[in-house]
């Protein structure tokens, strides 16, 4: 009776304990809510203001009006920050903006995709056209911030911070012998020599056509780099790639002896710098604002006339899956609609497709680009590609009247595969369990997860892989004016960078997402126009109560797991795959 009353009490108190950690992150729900509410009033700005950029979360393509988005679990409180979207908004809006007098570049938290970065340093560049100052200061730069901070006038460091300079990498897991020591075996059907996504299954290296695909693109990636950098601080390449080969750059000191930096100092003293350059004296609060507050700033840009033409960019991010799809991924039935309102709403005259997106469901993949196609037919189709556009990420993507991709996008994966796991062995000889089955005909329990295939059931799935691969070629080579042969030798599931995709024709012109809209712009032949983002966003409170039904759960494991949360991701789309998959598996972490 003891006993029982201990378990009883224990799952009281555990109860008890849900109870109030659900009612807390409600709380602070609303009060993020609320918080939003009071801030929607405009912004107004004083002279002598500085635009102050700080990263507190990830980039992501586009602003959210989810308030449990980057939800801090340690303080209970959502770190919102504006989507790559607004943050371009906002540099153009203030390169024309009386009040503000320069940007303070605080990239101490910078994470994000190098296409990300590239599209954002590209804005800044723009910026600097106004002759107004940005200063960069961090306490310790990462590569890619490094990367983005080289656009400013002055970089400056913390004395005891570094700058991380040592050249690019790629590592991918290998779970070959996870596999052979819980006695699974991944059954693996393909086409495409590079088609590097089921190798991790297979193998415990890379393959000499993966390190070759590897080494091709990661290396595109290091010389845009460099010469961006180069280009910025005045330096050689060679100078450039001797600091990073010989890891010169281990002090601050390191870094200003080798012109990397321009000036080391505390943030105390960069902050006099500061006020020195808006005319404010040492007692005098700094006159910065957020990049979430000057979104509430009014646009100084002469309003246009009012029409109603408008270009629509539709976001399409995450893994491509049949169905509606979860809020970050990209559902055939839920992207097919937005395409298809839009091709069907006289008032958008040109489509933009904004695209983030590895791949996935190749049925599903096939499903969005008929839409494409039908759009197309009606009113000017354009890609913008993002961080990756790769595999069924190409497929929605290749029959646009026009492809814009960032040089250090990932692109290409033009291959298809399919996977079954086959846990036979792992039941027996682990656990114990064994089976037995009746079946009405020789292939009614095909793709069983307990038994392996057998070659004809082998045949019958690598005919359908074939199917799948010479559709995808032939739309490629449709979308693209190219024979299918051509297509053929520049896919078997080979990854491209956006530049050597542009030099090869997968792509048409390199630039992020505002080039893509002038090029609608100009074929939907308008001077004036406003902007549709689709699909559009779910009231905040329906989204809450989404996210408390289940998203929260995948956020505080993210937060709990932190790196190796990827691994367990990686677990739920083995069981989300249904079907032929037109996908890069594991994402590249290039640093």
């Amino acid at each position: 009776m003891k006993q029982f009353f201990k378990f009883m009490f224990a799952s009281m108190l555990g109860f008890l304990l849900t109870i109030v950690v659900f009612f807390l992150i409600i709380g602070a729900i609303l009060s993020a809510i609320v918080s939003s509410a009071s801030s929607d009033q405009e912004t107004r700005l004083t002279d002598g203001t500085i635009l102050h950029i700080y990263f507190k979360a990830p980039i992501d393509e586009r602003s959210s009006d989810n308030p449990l988005e980057n939800f801090n679990f340690n303080s209970f409180s959502s770190s919102m920050q504006p989507g790559l979207n607004d943050i371009l908004k906002n540099i153009k809006k203030a390169a024309a903006d009386a009040n503000i007098e320069g940007i303070y570049l605080d990239l101490s938290g910078l994470e994000g995709g190098m296409a990300s970065i590239e599209e954002i340093r590209n804005g800044l560049l723009e910026f600097k056209k106004s002759k107004k100052f940005i200063y960069a200061y961090s306490d310790y730069y990462t590569q890619g911030s490094y990367y983005m901070a080289t656009v400013a006038d002055e970089i400056w460091l913390n004395p005891q911070g570094v700058v991380e300079f040592k050249g690019m990498s790629a590592v991918i897991p290998f779970l070959k012998g996870l596999f052979e020591k819980l006695e699974i075996e991944p059954q693996v059907i393909r086409h495409g020599k590079f088609k590097s996504a089921i190798e991790p299954f297979i193998l415990d290296k890379m393959s000499d056509e993966n390190r070759e695909q590897l080494s091709t693109y990661v290396n595109a990636f290091w010389n845009h780099f460099v010469a961006g950098i180069a280009e910025s601080r005045q330096l050689s390449q060679n100078e450039i790639r001797t600091l990073a080969d010989s890891m010169l750059l281990q002090t601050a000191e390191d870094a200003l002896k080798f012109k990397m930096i321009d000036h080391i100092g505390f943030k105390d003293e960069f902050y006099s710098l500061l006020r020195k350059k808006t005319g404010q004296n040492e007692k005098e609060e700094l006159r910065y604002i957020s990049l979430k507050k000057y979104t509430k700033s009014a646009d100084p840009a002469p309003a246009k006339e009012f029409t109603r033409s408008k270009i629509a960019v539709i976001y399409a991010l995450g893994d491509i899956v049949s169905g509606k799809g979860k809020p970050d991924q990209i559902g055939s039935e839920s992207l097919s609609e937005t395409i298809r309102k839009a091709r069907e709403d006289d008032n958008i005259k040109a489509v933009v497709l904004r695209v983030n997106s590895p791949g996935g469901d190749a049925l599903a993949s096939e499903i969005i680009w008929r839409e494409m196609e039908l759009c197309r037919k009606v009113k000017p189709v354009i890609v913008s590609m993002g961080d990756v556009a790769a595999s069924g990420g190409y497929y929605i993507s290749c029959n646009a009247d026009t492809i814009v991709a960032q040089p250090n996008t990932i692109t290409g994966s033009i291959g298809v595969f399919g996977l079954m796991f086959n846990a036979q062995k792992m039941f027996n000889n682990k656990l114990g369990i064994t089976f037995d089955s009746y079946k009405t005909g020789p292939y009614s329990d095909i793709g069983s997860s307990v038994r392996p295939l057998t070659l004809a059931e082998r045949q019958i799935m690598q005919n359908a892989v074939e199917r799948v691969y010479s559709t995808f070629t032939k739309r490629v080579a449709d979308g693209r004016n190219m024979p299918v042969d051509q297509v053929d030798s520049l896919g078997q599931g080979r990854v491209w960078s956006g530049v050597d995709a542009f030099k090869l024709g997968l792509v048409d012109v390199l630039g992020g997402l505002d080039v893509a809209i002038s090029i609608a712009a100009k074929k939907a032949k308008l001077d004036n126009y406003r902007i549709s983002e689709l699909p559009e966003q779910k009231d905040p409170l329906k989204q809450i109560m989404e996210e408390v039904s289940g998203d929260v759960e995948v956020r505080y494991l993210k937060y709990k797991m932190g790196d190796y949360y990827q691994l367990y991701n990686y677990a739920e789309k083995f069981q989300e795959m249904k079907g032929v998959q037109a996908r890069m598996f594991f994402d590249i972490a290039i640093q």
